[in-house]
């Protein structure tokens, strides 16, 4: 069994991705790991080079950042990546550079996808998220954030990253039209992974939260059709992380290759998790998915089989 991972990155410096770790996670599950690397405004190019691992294939591109629709462009990049996997490989570990696997699921993972490996039915495994938020102590505990997306895939030329490359999809022809990627395209059919993704995309100092947003912002709305930036995000310096519906504390492990950034955190976050600033519809959904598992509504852009 051949696997590949893949990964895209820019300015991981600028705004203090995980990226390293991210990569350094997937090393043991993985024969290759292409890394896209975009033309940034600091060192990232070198940081990834200086992962000491023959593993590592680095691609180098040019986002296109006229493209301000929908996260088309990480959609675009992404795809960059997987067009450069081997040909020969059976699965493909698709990881965004704030999300990170941990050493006790690598056995659970490799399981999984021998025991797929043969079903050609199963196009794609997918995995529970635990999304840190404010800090390392902290995860969300509303319904306004995934609980579960696809981040292993057959090795398929037809599989596409879809809309702002939060999952994938399968397009009957090549390439797909970008309207397509956004809005086209058949859901995947998966089985669960048994593991957990940890992301930590909303764990950074405020003054770089809020830097990344600004920046993020772009890919996603066009302001050319009316409105600026500056009018669509708040005029301030450090993002404000008590702005939260629920919170609740994280009582395990992170994975090993984070500890020594958790050592470095310098800021200071706390939340009273009794507080609940949920709308009544949230309160509803929350009350049934309590009593019953189920979550109302919830976008699923996968079919678990």
């Amino acid at each position: 069994m051949k696997v590949t991972g893949f990964t895209i990155i820019r300015n991981a410096l600028k705004y203090d991705f995980p990226v390293v770790e991210s990569i350094t996670s997937i090393l043991p599950l993985c024969d290759e790991v292409i890394v896209s690397v975009g033309n940034s405004e600091d060192n990232t190019l070198e940081l990834i080079r200086n992962i000491q691992s023959p593993k590592i294939k680095i691609i180098q591109t040019i986002w296109d950042d006229s493209i301000s629709k929908g996260g088309l462009l990480l959609a675009k990049e992404t795809n960059k990546a997987l067009d450069a996997v081997s040909p020969d490989s059976d699965w493909l570990i698709y990881m965004q550079a704030d999300e990170v696997i941990h050493e006790n699921d690598i056995p659970v993972i490799k399981a999984s996808m021998q025991k797929w490996r043969g079903k050609k039915e199963v196009e794609g495994l997918l995995f529970d998220y635990k999304h840190f938020y404010g800090s390392y102590s902290f995860l969300e505990d509303s319904r306004l954030w995934y609980r579960r997306e696809i981040r292993i895939v057959r090795n398929n030329k037809h599989v596409r990253s879809y809309r702002d490359a939060q999952g994938f999809r399968i397009f009957d022809h090549l390439p797909p039209t970008d309207e397509e990627l956004l809005n086209g395209g058949r859901k995947l059919r998966v089985k669960n992974s048994g593991a957990s993704i940890y992301h930590y995309g909303w764990v950074k100092h405020p003054v770089v939260q809020q830097n990344k947003r600004n920046s993020f912002y772009k890919l996603w709305h066009d302001t050319t059709s009316g409105g600026s930036i500056e009018k669509n995000l708040k005029e301030t310096a450090e993002y404000d992380y008590s702005v939260v519906c629920a919170l609740k504390k994280f009582e395990g492990a992170h994975p090993a290759v984070m500890l020594e950034r958790i050592k470095k955190q310098n800021w200071k976050f706390d939340f009273n998790t009794a507080k609940k600033n949920l709308s009544p519809r949230e309160s509803i959904v929350r009350f049934i998915e309590t009593k019953t598992g189920w979550r109302p509504g919830e976008y699923k852009n996968y079919k678990l089989i």
